[in-house]
C-alpha cells in the first residue's frame, strides 16, 4: 500500500475544512457584516459594509495610483483571506482573528540604516499623509480582489531611517506569538512569517505601507495594524501584521521560498506566462463575480501595473520568477 507524505508547504488533511463547512462560515460571516453600517467612498460603491467599532481613516483618494476596476464587496474581502497564522481554510482568519490584540503595536526599523526608529501605531499614523488607493491583489492560487487600501507609500518611511550603501534589500517580519495566532502552532510555515523586497522595489511609489481599507483601520484577518501592500506581486508578497522593518546587504530568506524555492520565488511578479508547478497563471476568478463557471479574467503582467516593468529591466524574468 502506497502512503502520501504531505509536502513540507501542504496542510494536513486534518487541517483542512470540508467545502461544505467553508461555505457555511462564508455565508455566516457574509451575514455578520452585512448587518453592520455601509461604508461610503469607494466602500460605498462596492455595497461594502464595515464595523461600527474600528477607528475610521480619513484619507485623501490617490487617483493616480488606483485601479479603475469595481472594489470588491467588503464582506468578500473580509471573509476569504490568506492568514495562516490564523488557520489554512479561506474562512478560518475572518474566524479566529478575533485574538489579535493590534494595540498596543511596536515597529521595529533597523539594520543598514543610519537613523533606526521603533514606531507604535500613534506615530506611524502620523508619520506621512494617508492616501487612499485601490489597487488589485492577485494571489498565487488564481483569485484576485480590488481594495481600497489606506496608508502612505513605504519610500516615506525608507527616506526618515536614510539607509547605508550597504542596503540592498528590506526585510519583513510579522508577529508570530502563538497566545494570539492558533495557526502558528501548526507546521505548515517556519515563523514567524518573512518576506522581502529590493530596495528598489521598496522604494517604488505603489509600494504602500498599509494601515486601513474600506475607509477604516485594518480587520485583524486582513493584517492589522500595519501590513504591506505591493500590488504587482502575488498576495503572499504583502506581508500582514508587521513587527520588524531590516534593511539588509543580502537577499532575505523568505517563508513561502523556504518552504518550497521551486514554486515560489524571491521576485514573485504576477506574470501570466510564468505558471506555477500546480497551477496556470494565465487567468484568474475575481472573487464575488458569481458563479462557478462564470468565464475567468485574463491575468495581466505585472498584475496591470506596467509602470514596474523598469525594475526589471534585462532579467530573465522566468528564472527570476
Amino acid at each position: 500500500m502506497l502512503i502520501k507524505i504531505p509536502r513540507y508547504n501542504e496542510p494536513l488533511a486534518s487541517e483542512i475544512t470540508p467545502r461544505e463547512i467553508a461555505i457555511s462560515r462564508r455565508s455566516f460571516l457574509q451575514g455578520m457584516a452585512a448587518s453592520s453600517l455601509a461604508a461610503s467612498g469607494w466602500a460605498g460603491s462596492a455595497m461594502a459594509t464595515e464595523s461600527s467599532t474600528r477607528q475610521r481613516l480619513p484619507a485623501q483618494r490617490n487617483a493616480k495610483y488606483s485601479a479603475t476596476d469595481k472594489p470588491t464587496a467588503y464582506s468578500d474581502a473580509t471573509t476569504y483571506n490568506n492568514f495562516y497564522e490564523f488557520g489554512t481554510d479561506k474562512g478560518d482568519p475572518a474566524l479566529y482573528a478575533g485574538s489579535l490584540k493590534p494595540r498596543p503595536w511596536t515597529l521595529r526599523v533597523d539594520g543598514e540604516v543610519k537613523k533606526p526608529l521603533t514606531l507604535d501605531l500613534d506615530t506611524l499614523l502620523k508619520l506621512a499623509p494617508l492616501e487612499e488607493r485601490l489597487y488589485r491583489l492577485r494571489c498565487v492560487e488564481g483569485w484576485s480582489m480590488a481594495i481600497p487600501w489606506i496608508g502612505f507609500p513605504l519610500a516615506e518611511l525608507i527616506r526618515k531611517v536614510e539607509p547605508t550603501g550597504n542596503a540592498k534589500y528590506v526585510e519583513f517580519t510579522t508577529l508570530a506569538d502563538r497566545a494570539q495566532m492558533p495557526g502558528v502552532r501548526s507546521r505548515v510555515l517556519e515563523w514567524p512569517y518573512t518576506e522581502g523586497l529590493r530596495i528598489d522595489e521598496a522604494n517604488h511609489p505603489l509600494t504602500l505601507l498599509t494601515l486601513g481599507m474600506y475607509g477604516q483601520v485594518l480587520p485583524n484577518q486582513n493584517g492589522a495594524p500595519v501590513r504591506i501592500i505591493v500590488p504587482w506581486k502575488y498576495g503572499f508578497k504583502s506581508a500582514k501584521s508587521i513587527v520588524r522593518i531590516r534593511f539588509t546587504e543580502v537577499q532575505p530568506r523568505t517563508s513561502w521560498n523556504l518552504a518550497a524555492p521551486d514554486e515560489y520565488g524571491f521576485y514573485s511578479n504576477v506574470n501570466p506566462d510564468v505558471d506555477h508547478p500546480r497551477w496556470s497563471q494565465a487567468s484568474e476568478r475575481r472573487i464575488g463575480e458569481d458563479g462557478f463557471f462564470t468565464k475567468k479574467r485574463k491575468t495581466l503582467m505585472f498584475n496591470g501595473y506596467p509602470e514596474v516593468a523598469s525594475l526589471y529591466s534585462g532579467m530573465d524574468l522566468r528564472k527570476f520568477y
